[in-house]
């Protein structure tokens, strides 16, 4: 099953997060099957490729709940 969750990545403390399509049995910071999008923490900056974002939740990949939250947020930005 796919999985749309966030990659840690940056610096000790610094914390930001790539959003990623990876299969739900590989590791959190694993190789990722695609990279849709990014967010980082300390200055709650957002970008998301909503259209990649929903062909694969058509598909079947299921986004963990703190990402879920993050595209409501972002679409909620935009409009």
């Amino acid at each position: 099953m796919l999985k749309i969750r966030l990659k840690r990545f940056g610096r000790k403390k610094q914390p930001s997060y790539r959003i990623i399509v990876i299969d739900s049995r590989k590791r959190r910071d694993g190789k990722a099957i695609e990279e849709v999008g990014f967010y980082n923490t300390l200055t709650k900056q957002i970008k998301l490729d909503i259209t990649k974002i929903q062909k694969r939740i058509k598909e079947g990949a299921q986004a963990t709940k703190t990402v879920h939250n993050l595209i409501i947020k972002a679409e909620n930005k935009n409009i």
